[in-house]
């Protein structure tokens, strides 16, 4: 009989998570896995079965924690313009916190040739950006059809350039962050769009 392998699997995908944001898919080896984890090639093989899989399932973690927070934000506020001014709020909470391991939110990470030329895992950046498309749609959406936004107004479009610019807000911190200068422009943009 095979002895039992002391594995606490939450505690991985934690620890891999915080290395993936770091280092992205293709930046992070398997080695560095395997060191943080701290398991052996053919325990990581047989627990978590490949770096592809265990990179889908802290994305997965990633959307849980982080993703979590943003949707709350922009959900829990009483209008749509508020919400998404208080979901970019936690986001730059999150780019002031020293303890991240990136300025680049994991999931614009995922935007970029090594994750896109891989079939399941560009799926999985769609995926994601159709859901995040959806709830700000969506929210929207109610807004206007109460007569808090213009009837004008297309959910769908202006949905679109959010998720556009919040992409962009992380690549440019990854550059020059400062926090003042990017509530200033995040209120200019909303301003800009009728929020």
């Amino acid at each position: 009989m095979g002895r039992a392998i002391a594995f606490d699997y939450e505690r991985a995908l934690e620890k891999a998570t915080r290395l993936f944001w770091k280092g992205g898919y293709a930046g992070t080896s398997l080695r560095e896995l395997l060191t943080v984890i701290g398991i052996g090639e053919g325990s990581f093989y047989n627990t978590l079965k490949s770096k592809k899989q265990l990179y889908l399932a802290c994305v997965k973690r990633y959307e849980e924690t982080e993703g979590r927070k943003r949707a709350h934000a922009l959900m829990s506020a009483p209008t749509a313009g508020e919400g998404i001014r208080a979901m970019f709020g936690v986001i730059l909470d999150c780019l002031d916190d020293p303890q991240v391991p990136s300025r680049l939110c994991m999931m614009a990470a995922m935007a970029a040739e090594d994750v896109l030329s891989e079939p399941d895992l560009r799926q999985r950046v769609e995926d994601s950006i159709e859901t995040f498309h959806a709830t700000v749609s969506e929210r929207l959406r109610q807004d206007r059809d109460m007569g808090l936004l213009p009837k004008t107004l297309d959910p769908q479009t202006i949905a679109s350039v959010i998720i556009t610019y919040a992409q962009g807000l992380w690549r440019m911190a990854l550059v020059d962050y400062d926090r003042p200068r990017f509530e200033r422009q995040i209120a200019a943009f909303l301003t800009g769009l009728g929020l």
